[in-house]
């Protein structure tokens, strides 16, 4: 369980770290866009009241409370399930992850009302609207390696009776 900590740790400090960067020190809330390499990478800032791609935004207390709700006791199930198993290695960093992700998350919806977007990529002539952050990457990451990695432990062995 110790790795899956550290992970944990590792993206909450990376997402915050990158989400003050863009907001206070490059001031992405005021100037709202900075092209770094276009089309591929640019900063576009978003504030996020719903889920994934502004789903269930409602800029309400209740909708914004519901979801910091949901997103911890998602985080403590991933938690306390992923103590239970006996996972494997990759596993582990799989729920670090998607709590780390979470949380990260979490703290945008209590400081801020919302969550801060700010990663845009595009493509191939192909804009893309939306806007993320290093959370979401962790949180889509850990579940889709949840759904591969999990499973895969050691059951604990029973002894045969005579």
């Amino acid at each position: 369980m110790r790795l899956a900590g550290a992970v944990a740790l590792g993206i909450f400090g990376l997402d915050q770290a990158t989400k003050y960067l863009v907001v206070h020190v490059l001031d992405l809330a005021r100037v709202l866009a900075i092209d770094v390499w276009p089309p591929f990478l640019n900063l576009r800032m978003a504030w996020n009241h719903g889920i994934n791609f502004g789903l269930f935004a409602g800029e309400g207390d209740l909708t914004r409370w519901a979801l910091i709700v949901l997103a911890l006791a998602i985080s403590g199930w991933v938690w306390v399930w992923s103590r239970r198993e006996a996972q494997r290695p990759v596993a582990q960093v799989a729920a670090g992850l998607l709590v780390g992700g979470a949380l990260g998350n979490v703290v945008d919806r209590v400081v801020y009302g919302a969550v801060a977007d700010f990663l845009n990529m595009s493509c191939c002539g192909l804009a893309n609207p939306y806007s993320f952050n290093v959370a979401d990457i962790s949180i889509f990451a850990g579940a889709f390696g949840l759904v591969l990695f999990s499973g895969g432990g050691s059951a604990p062995k029973r002894r045969k009776t005579p």
